[in-house]
């Protein structure tokens, strides 16, 4: 409704602007055709000796300003500035009027201008009374009001009082300027509302895609055009029914591993009755993959439901909890100290160098995310690195946008491209038929990063892998 409000305003603003633009043009015309007509009707009265044209008087200069205007000094007549610009204007007979004709001699005295001539329209054939005409519509056209004096040929000079004809009051109101100023708001409205749209549609896409980030809307808001109110609430529809099915598939899930959890234990009391050692060893491990499968696929659906809720939290205290459990049970788990981060200032006017800060690494980094489900992804990716490396390495980068949690593996066999395409589900790599597991680790992870608008990265390293999660702080 505001948009439809904004565009009729901009186009009742674009009518007004025509009329007016038409309207002043208009007008202004017509007064420079008035102004010309009066110029004509001047000339033949000075040369005739007829009345001369309504709105304009000739009154003769007295003995001493006859003196003056004889002699040039213009500025020197009652009635003139001192300061006044002057423009002569000598306008010669025409050929009809070779004989009989006199020229006539005006000047124009004005306080702020010299009037130009070269402008002035010239054709073959051209009358005085015409030239005459068009600086009378010069003068009409430029408001200034001149003082202006004249005389034909050797006769008395007179004063040519004309301000109803040129003069700044009877020109008509200029409304052009307000019409470009008009059309200006037209314009900047008619812009707004159509950067508007693209944007209003562009700002949802850009919720859409990180929709599935840490604190992100479950429904969102129909704002915006028609179309777009259409789109989200299709949208709504749509992620209600998708929460629906993963719900419904977690309820499925939950089901079916509390539905096992009886017969398998049923089926490891009965596999401890088996006297052959080895027999017994395989029914158990073939249970323990049943039931670990299961569990990890329960993980994985509740982790794509995003069903903890998100808070605050200490990246730096949770690590710090993480290694020290490990390092309860004597388990290779090492937590390298953060280092210093060296911010580099702006440079100054008082030095030619750039000045820095250190800010120190007992800083606490703080997050906004899932604990529950950070600590699954980080105890993810150390047991990775220690069921396929010697030890792991734990460390943390930060900065005002992201924080990256870093595990380093030694003595590795895989690289990081043969590990990055083990982030699908079930995928496990050709050296991992010895090693427990269920092809559901790395997924999680991977899922847990883009739930916090981050990833998961691999790069090779000196001693061996090194695992990379970005998470975004805000």
């Amino acid at each position: 409704m505001i948009g439809s409000i904004l565009v009729l305003a901009a186009l009742i603003m674009g009518g007004g602007t025509v009329w007016m633009w038409t309207k002043s043009t208009s007008d202004w015309r017509a007064h420079g055709t008035e102004a010309y007509d009066a110029g004509v009707t001047l000339y033949y009265a000075m040369q005739n000796g007829t009345a001369p044209p309504a709105g304009i008087e000739f009154v003769r200069l007295p003995a001493d300003d006859q003196i003056h205007a004889t002699s040039g000094s213009f500025r020197q007549i009652v009635g003139a500035s001192p300061a006044s610009r002057i423009t002569i204007v000598p306008i010669l007979p025409d050929a009809a009027n070779q004989i009989t004709g006199a020229s006539v001699t005006m000047a124009i005295l004005s306080p702020d201008l010299t009037y130009g001539l070269a402008d002035l329209p010239r054709r073959d054939g051209q009358t005085a009374a015409e030239t005459m005409g068009a600086i009378t519509r010069k003068l009409a056209t430029l408001c200034n009001d001149p003082f202006v004096v004249a005389r034909m040929g050797d006769a008395d000079w007179v004063e040519v009082e004309g301000d109803a004809v040129w003069g700044c009051a009877a020109a008509p109101p200029d409304r052009r300027i307000l019409a470009a100023l008009l059309a200006v708001v037209a314009t900047g409205i008619l812009m707004t509302v159509a950067l508007n749209l693209p944007v209003s549609f562009l700002s949802f896409a850009g919720q859409l895609r990180n929709r599935r980030r840490v604190g992100g809307p479950t429904r969102y808001d129909p704002t915006g055009p028609q179309e777009l109110q259409e789109i989200i609430t299709a949208v709504n529809s749509y992620l209600e029914i998708e929460r629906e099915q993963l719900a419904g598939r977690a309820a499925v899930l939950s089901g079916v591993s509390h539905d096992l959890g009886t017969p398998a234990t049923r089926l490891r009391l009965r596999a401890a009755l088996i006297q052959d050692a080895d027999l017994r060893r395989k029914f158990e491990t073939d249970i323990d993959s049943m039931t670990g499968i299961i569990e990890s696929v329960l993980t994985y659906t509740h982790v794509e439901m995003g069903a903890e809720e998100p808070r605050n939290l200490s990246l730096t205290s949770l690590l710090d909890a993480i290694v020290s459990n490990y390092q309860d049970v004597d388990r290779p788990v090492t937590l390298r100290k953060a280092k210093d981060v060296i911010v580099q200032g702006g440079k100054s006017i008082f030095m030619s160098r750039q000045g820095y800060g250190v800010v120190s690494n007992d800083r606490d980094t703080v997050v906004y995310g899932r604990p529950v489900s950070l600590e699954r992804a980080i105890t993810n990716l150390i047991e990775n690195a220690l069921k396929y490396g010697r030890r792991a390495t734990v460390s943390l980068e930060a900065n005002a946008h992201s924080a990256t949690i870093i595990i380093e593996d030694e003595g590795s066999e895989s690289s990081a491209a043969e590990i990055e395409e083990l982030l699908a589900p079930f995928q496990r790599g050709e050296n991992t038929k010895t090693i427990d597991g269920h092809g559901l680790g790395l997924t999680i992870v991977a899922t847990i990063a883009k739930l916090h608008g981050g990833r998961l990265t691999f790069e090779d390293s000196a001693t061996g892998v090194t695992a990379r999660l970005v998470i975004q702080r805000s």
